[in-house]
């Protein structure tokens, strides 16, 4: 018994070695992590106030730039607010929309996935058409009408992307999960006298967790991109509430006398997306027994 344990513990030790020593999860991880902290103590870490006016210090440049202000790191827009304390706050947004959203969208896309995908027949039938007839309608013009019927605040945001992709975790799980039941390890659970559901969730749901990880890191930047969208058209939360996308539509009205106002909050998202995407994709090598081969 104390051999096992020694024996558990060393192959724990060494995929967390593994993990860590992968440079896409240091990368992805890395950047994530910073912008969950910065969210969490943005009242402590932002240098102003997010919703401060003063239209005697309007778009001011970006500190080393000629006429920046001492204490406006990254500049003001065009109203006189902090750049860069807006962009800190507006973290708290998107990560709240990625890390709800992603989760609740995977729960439900992958429990209908491991059921239509497991038990087939009748129930994958209705599981099938029902993703078919969903992903007929385009998802962002299906996120926008969602979102003006339900309202603008994030639980409607968070509602409209669990509803549109949901869908892409179901094709995903169904297909992996067909593919696991065929093999050896299967039928020898069932010759053992396992039931399905106890083979679904104890055999199968284990090796479709490393390409359900990956996907949840992938549909967490792309909620960001959907909530950035939907805060674009002002369809997100209300006006007063720092985002990404919001900055990003003054920004582009101001361009060619306040060119920061529109990149740093289009950076913060594409560096978001990127960490997102390489987070997930080190995870799954990392994990994956198959890929680590």
């Amino acid at each position: 018994m104390a051999d096992a344990v020694i024996i558990q513990t060393a192959a724990r030790r060494r995929r967390l070695a593994n993990l860590f020593a992968n440079p896409k999860v240091l990368f992805g991880g890395g950047f994530i992590l910073l912008l969950v902290v910065l969210a969490i103590f943005a009242p402590w870490v932002a240098p102003k106030d997010p919703l401060e006016q003063d239209l005697m210090l309007g778009t001011l440049p970006p500190a080393g730039f000629p006429g920046a202000e001492p204490g406006y790191y990254l500049g003001t827009d065009d109203l006189g607010r902090d750049v860069l304390s807006r962009l800190i706050y507006g973290s708290r947004v998107a990560l709240t929309v990625a890390f709800v959203a992603a989760s609740l969208a995977a729960l439900v896309g992958a429990m209908l996935g491991l059921l239509a995908g497991w038990y087939g027949g009748w129930v994958d039938a209705v599981v099938s058409r029902l993703v078919d007839i969903w992903m007929a309608f385009p998802p962002v013009l299906l996120s926008i009408l969602l979102v003006a019927i339900l309202g603008s605040g994030v639980h409607s945001v968070i509602a409209a992307i669990v509803i549109i992709d949901w869908t892409r975790f179901c094709r995903v799980v169904r297909a992996e999960t067909m593919a696991q039941a065929s093999m050896d390890y299967v039928t020898a659970a069932r010759t053992i006298g396992f039931s399905r559901f106890t083979i679904l969730m104890r055999e199968i749901l284990p090796n479709v967790a490393p390409v359900l990880i990956a996907l949840v890191s992938l549909e967490m930047g792309i909620a960001v991109i959907v909530e950035a969208i939907l805060s674009f058209v002002g369809l997100s939360v209300a006006s007063d509430i720092p985002t990404w996308g919001g900055m990003i539509a003054q920004g582009r009205q101001i361009i060619h006398h306040g060119w920061w106002v529109l990149a740093f909050p289009l950076f913060m998202l594409f560096a978001t997306v990127l960490a997102f995407n390489q987070l997930g994709d080190g995870l799954r090598r990392a994990i994956d027994p198959v890929m680590r081969r």
